[in-house]
């Protein structure tokens, strides 16, 4: 009985030994895994083929697929929105963009001008604004696209720094072909179409009504005529020297509220883009902080410094992408150089699907690589919605790991207010899911069984993955018309539309199995998929209960919100001085060679 009683004791105390290690175990990895500091790389118009992690053998991505091998790989990663603005105001708000009115139902579905006056809602909450309550230092660098101000070129409404960042340096519309001299215009197309039939008729009406004057057919005033030529002729003037000025009006580098370079200069600019980053996590690294490092490559119009100009396999659009992974490995070195590795979560992805469209006048490719997937830029194709994903958290999530599961950009918003143990808004619906039980393998599955793929604001596409099934379904109610036919994207327009004559509309809606057949090539039919019509009520019944779930809120693309107003217009000389001036100091940070 002795005998019995003493290895009992041992038991226990080894027992209880166990449960206080295993105790303090959980408590350091609970402590190492809520308030990490986060980093959000976010390029622009990158095809998911553009990158070495995704299969790319030519273009040099080393610090990007550095992410990949340390953290997770997502391979079915969708962006909200296949254009610029909606698919941002997804990833700050982790909301569909109808929701917040940042879905279009006019053919222009982004923000144009400085001094328009629509923009992300400041009722939207987002992540920015829950991480700075929690006492984060917060920043965004580079691109914004989500509005400036409202009724003022002051008020400053929409400004980055109303939705929670402390710290702006960047562009508040977005990098046009218009900004860089010599790199053609992104409007010309469309205002030459736009133009050639009002004037045509204006120019037919006057001559006519001159013809019949002359003649004595019908008394029309001299003043009337000349009125209509007057009013005509401004018009033109006021059009063109809109355009001719283009450059310095929208094109400018702020920071925080203060323009420091308009029009904007492109000399060194991933390395000064880079070096505010890397200034803001070393002054940052005992406190936890939130980067969002937005690129302005690869959109056009592309340019890359000295250094890797002429470097890459695919021209510019090339050494643009090369550039870009220069900087995300100086982002990697300083949290290595300051022990923040373990501490940070790291982000990657692109705001929607190359480009594929954009041809430069000479005739050089200057769209990006969409892989194996059709379409581009502005279709809900998967070229256009399914987008590089890499997330790396040493310690934290798995390394070297794939996830072939629906996400979404929207489980961003989610996944770091919680990490940052803020609360998620309980008076609206959050549409993103938290990826850290995917990241760390406590889960197989994807929250989302559902995705809605909008076209603007109209809905255009659905997918569904059943909880029992490894099957993903998309349908289509609409696609886009290319032209030409036998292409791959709207070369004739530039961008895809979602509606009118630039659609065709499906009855039933087409069906694919992405599983099978991720390259959309070949659409189900009853007769080839014996669940065809169950299918489809199953989406049907998903599409009702997601319309329900939607509100009247104002349209902040609607025609009205997109011109160009005066009024608006910032400045940060005066118009008669072309809106000129330099105050930002050119980049030194050590630019590193490709190779």
């Amino acid at each position: 009985v002795f005998h019995l009683f003493l290895h009992t004791r041992k038991k226990m105390r080894l027992l209880l030994f166990l449960i206080i290690c295993q105790c303090t175990i959980n408590s350091v990895n609970t402590h190492h895994a809520s308030n990490p500091n986060v980093i959000l790389l976010m390029a622009d118009d990158l095809g998911i083929g553009d990158l070495g992690c995704y299969g790319n053998r030519t273009l040099r991505t080393p610090n990007i697929d550095k992410l990949a091998e340390e953290g997770v790989t997502l391979t079915q990663h969708i962006a909200a929105s296949p254009l610029c603005t909606p698919s941002r105001a997804a990833f700050l708000t982790g909301r569909y963009p109808i929701r917040s009115g940042m879905a279009a139902f006019s053919r222009v579905g982004v923000f144009l001008f400085s001094a328009s006056s629509g923009g992300l809602p400041s009722e939207e909450i987002t992540f920015s604004k829950l991480l700075k309550q929690r006492g984060y230092a917060t920043a965004l660098i580079g691109k914004w696209h989500l509005g400036m101000n409202c009724e003022s070129s002051n008020d400053f409404c929409h400004h980055p720094l109303s939705h929670g960042f402390d710290y702006f340096y960047g562009l508040t519309v977005t990098n046009f072909r218009d900004c860089k001299p010599g790199q053609g215009s992104v409007f010309l197309k469309g205002v030459q179409k736009s133009l050639v039939i009002p004037i045509q008729i204006a120019g037919i009406t006057l001559v006519s009504l001159a013809i019949v004057q002359y003649i004595g057919l019908l008394k029309v005033p001299f003043q009337a005529l000349a009125y209509c030529l007057l009013i005509t002729a401004i018009s033109l003037a006021v059009l063109i020297l809109f355009f001719y000025h283009f450059r310095h009006l929208n094109c400018f580098l702020m920071r925080d509220h203060q323009i420091i370079q308009q029009p904007l200069s492109y000399e060194n600019l991933t390395q000064r883009l880079t070096k505010e980053a890397v200034q803001l996590i070393g002054r940052n690294t005992d406190a936890p902080f939130l980067l969002v490092l937005s690129y302005l490559h690869v959109h056009t119009a592309l340019y890359a410094s000295e250094s890797f100009r002429g470097k890459s396999k695919h021209g510019l659009y090339g050494d643009a992408v090369e550039e870009m992974d220069w900087s995300v490995g100086q982002i990697l070195d300083v949290l290595e150089k300051y022990n923040l590795s373990n501490k940070t979560l790291v982000y990657f992805t692109s705001d929607q699907g190359a480009h594929v469209e954009e041809i430069s006048s000479s005739g050089e490719v200057h769209g990006g690589y969409n892989g194996i997937y059709k379409g581009g830029k502005s279709m809900n194709w998967e070229g256009g919605i399914r987008v590089p994903g890499l997330l790396r958290w040493p310690g934290v999530i798995q390394a070297g790991a794939y996830i072939d599961e629906p996400t979404s950009n929207m489980d961003i918003f989610p996944t770091i207010v919680k990490l940052a143990e803020a609360q998620l808004p309980s008076d609206r619906i959050i549409d993103g899911h938290d990826l850290m039980p995917l990241l760390q393998g406590k889960v197989t599955r994807s929250k989302h069984e559902f995705l809605f793929h909008y076209c603007n604001a109209y809905l255009n596409a659905v997918r569904w993955h059943p909880g029992n099934s490894e099957s993903v379904w998309k349908v289509f109610f609409f696609t886009p018309n290319f032209s030409p036919e036998d292409s791959n994207g709207c070369y004739d327009s530039h961008v895809c539309f979602c509606h009118g004559g630039f659609i065709t509309r499906h009855d039933p809606p087409l069906l694919f199995d992405l599983s099978r057949d991720p390259e959309e090539k070949v659409p189900l039919t009853p007769e080839t998929e014996s669940h065809f019509y169950e299918i489809l009520r199953v989406i049907h019944l998903a599409v009702d209960n997601h319309t329900r779930s939607l509100h009247a809120v104002p349209d902040q693309l609607s025609w009205n919100n997109l011109l160009w107003k005066p009024w608006l217009q910032p400045c940060c000389s005066s118009l008669f001085q072309s809106c000129y001036c330099d105050y930002d100091s050119e980049g030194s940070l050590s630019e590193g060679h490709p190779g």
